[in-house]
């Protein structure tokens, strides 16, 4: 094997690696929503083996972000936030520099207060 062969054997390996982790990510998409019914999933799921490709990139393209989105990305920032050790009142400083040093105006100063303190 030369060195050619196996530096394109490690670029189909990874191409092929991406391909079934997208087809995975896909399948745990579509059994963890909960806005599709029992029927939608099997109708993508039967998609998705017929048409692989092409059901793969019309899931992508039609899928739209659900409530349950929100909540999951929210809960995962309040999470990031606890490991940061992120503190309101440190952001709120941060905040009240940047309006003295007139970075910023008072209106969204107002409005970045209100979304660090979460109201």
């Amino acid at each position: 094997m030369t060195f050619g062969e196996f530096i394109w054997s490690i670029i189909i390996f990874y191409f092929w690696f991406m391909l079934i982790w997208i087809f995975i990510r896909i399948f745990a998409d579509i059994f963890h929503r909960r806005d599709l019914t029992g029927l939608w999933k099997a109708i993508w799921i039967i998609v998705l083996i017929a048409l692989p490709f092409l059901g793969s990139l019309i899931y992508l393209i039609a899928r739209k972000p659900t409530d349950q989105d929100m909540e999951d990305s929210k809960q995962m920032m309040e999470q990031q936030k606890r490991m940061v050790g992120y503190s309101a009142a440190d952001e709120v400083a941060k905040l009240n520099q940047l309006k003295d040093s007139v970075a910023i105006t008072q209106a969204e100063f107002d409005a970045a207060k209100a979304k660090a303190l979460g109201v």
